[in-house]
């Protein structure tokens, strides 16, 4: 490991908004804040862009990025202590333990932004918008409560569709080119580190917005699977 990551490693231990893998936090996070604002989660945040381009625009909510790699949360972390920006932290952490840290109807809002879309076929179960996901996102999430995609990927974006459409969710927006928008919304002016790299090279960004019931989703992995199959062989051809 190199010496600027064993550094940033050292110094997230002595930041007060870094918890690594903690225990008791479950209901615990407006005691943490100390106040009762909704908290909205970026999910695979990365250097926390997102967490920290919202902690700044509204201050009546609290933000938590959720990473594994401790050496990327250290530049947002550093920069809301820097600022002021009390309603940001991060935990470093796997996307997988996520319900080991909030209890039921504790987040409001998710935000997955430029995730790795995993573009094996093979690895289709590890893309964040896959139903095992999303039904430990409903265990988490308030009634009604949002999710957010944002991604280069083409294939993350149709990906999502699919498993919108095969579990009946409702969509709440669907921007297939965020930027040719006649009224591109605010919130997706924060540009990510990922964003400006252009790994897609897809020459658009997507977004989807929806919701998830409160009834458990119906078990349609193995549909899924098969959809998927026939859709990804289908482009490489």
């Amino acid at each position: 490991m190199g010496q600027k990551k064993l550094i940033r490693f050292a110094a997230i231990k002595t930041f007060d908004n870094v918890l690594e893998y903690p225990t008791a936090m479950r209901g615990q996070w407006q005691p943490f804040f100390q106040n009762a604002n909704p908290i909205v989660l970026e999910l695979a945040c990365g250097r926390g862009e997102y967490a920290v381009g919202l902690g700044k625009t509204f201050s009546d909510k609290n933000f938590i990025g959720l990473d594994v790699k401790g050496n990327r949360i250290y530049i947002g972390a550093k920069y809301a202590i820097d600022n002021g920006l009390n309603n940001v932290a991060f935990v470093r952490t796997e996307i997988d333990k996520v319900t080991d840290y909030f209890a039921k109807g504790e987040v409001s809002e998710i935000w997955i932004t430029f995730p790795d879309p995993q573009l094996r076929i093979s690895k289709a179960k590890k893309r964040l918008t896959h139903p095992r996901f999303l039904r430990l996102y409903q265990q988490i999430l308030t009634e009604g409560g949002k999710i957010h995609l944002k991604t280069d990927s083409p294939v993350l974006y149709h990906f999502t569709k699919t498993v919108i459409g095969l579990l009946s969710l409702e969509i709440i927006k669907d921007y297939d080119n965020v930027y040719n928008q006649a009224t591109e919304p605010e919130l997706l002016h924060i540009r990510t580190h990922y964003e400006s790299l252009d790994i897609a090279q897809s020459g658009r960004i997507h977004y989807l917005q929806f919701t998830l019931p409160t009834a458990p989703l119906p078990n349609k992995d193995e549909e899924l699977k098969a959809i998927t199959n026939e859709q990804e062989l289908g482009r490489e051809h």
